[in-house]
This record gives C-alpha cells, sequence and structure tokens, in this order.
C-alpha cells in the first residue's frame, strides 16, 4: 500500500485511500481505482465502482488473483503506466440476481462472478431448473452455481464446470453434487433466463451468495432468476496477454514440449510454467509414407488401399 501511495504521488495524483465499510455513495470523483489484494477485495471494490463505470486495476497480493492485472512485485510500474494513461479497458458481463419468496416479496442483486443458491442445512436441497421459460430438470443437490464467463474459474470451477474464455458473452450453470443422471453443467447464450426454484417438499431451504459477499435466505417455494445485467464492470488492462497465457500462468499448467505451429519467419514460442519464454525450432512438416516402406508381400488392394489413405 505504501510503494502505491508514493508512485502516485510522484506522478502528481492524489491517492484517495477507501474505508472498508464504505459505501458507493462514499467515492469521491476519481478516473482509476487501483485495488491491493487479492479476487476477493477486488469483487468488494467492484461493488463499489460498477454503477459509475470507474475501472479496476488490481494487484494481487493474494494467492490466485484472477482478476488481478499485476503482481505484488509490479505494484510500481503499474502505477506508473496508470498515472501515463498507458492502459485498456476491458468490460466484463455481469449478472442480474431475482429471487421472489414465497410471500410475494422480491429482492435484487447482481454478481460479477458467481450466484450460488446452496442448502442451508446439512440436508439435501430438492430444485427445479428451467431454461428460458421452459422446465429442464429437477433433483436434489447440495446447490447450484450460476457465473459469468468471468466467474467460470471461481466457484463454478471448483463444482466442476467448465472453463469460459471471458469474451464468451453467456452464463453457466452447474449443479453442486446433484442425485440425476441428468445434472451436466449448462452454458447459455447471453439473452437466455435461468431459473432455479426451492420446491415445497426440499428437505431444506437455500442460501444465496453473491460473489462470496452477499447472502440471501431463500426459503421453501421461493425462485430465484439470473439474466445478463446491462452494467458491467470495467477492468483496466495493461498487456494484450491471451487468456490461454493466464490460465497457464495462474495454474502453473504443464507446457513444456509443445511444439506449436511455427514457420521459417516466425518460430513458435512457448510461455513456461516458470514465467520463462522458450524459443523452439520449427516442427517439420510430415510427409506421406514412401511407398517403398510398405511390404511389397501385401495384396496388391490393400496395399493400394494404404498409400490412398484408405483403412481396413
Amino acid at each position: 500500500m505504501r510503494e502505491a501511495v508514493q508512485e502516485l504521488e510522484a506522478a502528481g495524483v492524489e491517492p484517495v485511500v477507501v474505508d472498508e465499510d464504505a459505501t458507493a455513495h462514499d467515492l469521491p470523483e476519481v478516473e482509476i481505482a487501483v485495488v491491493l489484494g487479492g479476487d476477493g477485495t477486488i469483487l468488494r471494490a467492484a461493488e463499489l465502482t460498477r454503477a459509475c463505470g470507474i475501472p479496476l486495476l488490481g494487484v494481487n497480493l493474494g494467492h490466485v488473483g484472477f482478476l488481478a492485472e499485476s503482481e505484488r512485485d509490479d505494484v510500481g510500474e503499474a502505477v506508473r503506466r496508470v498515472t501515463a494513461g498507458d492502459f485498456t479497458v476491458e468490460e466484463r458481463m455481469t449478472i442480474a440476481v431475482r429471487v421472489q419468496a414465497p410471500d410475494g416479496r422480491v429482492v435484487h442483486d447482481w454478481a460479477l462472478n458467481e450466484a450460488a443458491l446452496e442448502k442451508g442445512e446439512s440436508r439435501i436441497l430438492e430444485v427445479a431448473v428451467e431454461v428460458d421459460g421452459r422446465p429442464l430438470s429437477s433433483f436434489g443437490c447440495d446447490g447450484i452455481v450460476t457465473a459469468t464467463a468471468t466467474g467460470s474459474t471461481a466457484h463454478a470451477f471448483s463444482a466442476g464446470g467448465p472453463v469460459v474464455w471471458p469474451d464468451v458473452d453467456g452464463m453457466i450453470l452447474v449443479p453442486m453434487s446433484a442425485h440425476a443422471l441428468f445434472a451436466r453443467p449448462l452454458v447459455v447464450g447471453p439473452r437466455s433466463t435461468l431459473a432455479i426454484e426451492v420446491l415445497d417438499r426440499s428437505p431444506a431451504a437455500g442460501l444465496l451468495t453473491c460473489d462470496g459477499r452477499r447472502r440471501l435466505e431463500v426459503p421453501r417455494g421461493s425462485r430465484v432468476e439470473i439474466t445478463r445485467s446491462p452494467v458491467p464492470v470495467r477492468l483496466a488492462r495493461l498487456t494484450p496477454a491471451p487468456f490461454t497465457t493466464r490460465l497457464v500462468n495462474k495454474f502453473a499448467l504443464p507446457v513444456e514440449g509443445w511444439r506449436g505451429r511455427g514457420t521459417a519467419h516466425a518460430p513458435a514460442t512457448v510461455r513456461e510454467a516458470a514465467g520463462r519464454e522458450a524459443v523452439l525450432p520449427d516442427a517439420p512438416s510430415p510427409g506421406p509414407a514412401p511407398d517403398a516402406a510398405l511390404d511389397p508381400a501385401l495384396d496388391p488392394v490393400l496395399r493400394d488401399g494404404i498409400t490412398r489413405g484408405g483403412g481396413a
């Protein structure tokens, strides 16, 4: 924190430190928010800045930090680039959450990562899932995660959902420990509506959590609807690195041995898990096997089929 403040002051910028219990109404007029912490801290900052469209620059002081753009050791360089205006802004889709209780009371919320409906007690949660106004299935489960592409590497990932690239404008539904034959993760388009009903016969009531921060009790007979929100969260980006590189670096995925599709003018490169960049020679193009390599004792018809690429 101290280093970031010193860098801002050295660049002639007046830093504004926000208290932990601040609200969006407490924010002064600022051009960008530099967030020091992990993904949880960035999600907290998104609560404050989303409505006014202030971009967030995350500096990771936590563990994985998927939403962060810079690491702890690079905070000085990140602040210098931000103050020089050397960054781009990426808009991330959010979801709108509507909860209707059995008595007709309606509560609205939103999420950047996910809205997770989980059992509020130790017993099972009985739900019915609906997509675009049509029933899909009903089953008992520990809960259901509905997420954005941004949230596909968070709670939905832990529940067995797919990793979705952040430029995919869609929503994900992932059942958790479902007692059903058909309870697979779903990916739907941005104009779809996902709905989850907590059935009256459910042994347990539900608890809805948005981005791991805001919680709401969902009694039996309630209905939760998830749609695409028109209000995004804006993230500041310092590099145009593809999402694949972010996945490899954040999860330390093994990529040693990858050769790629290099050409004579542009050798293939890989970024290893340790962060080094290795230059590999171009992979030779495999040519057709010469006829001489075939056994001359083969039946002529079979021999002709092999040389033409046919199978048995």
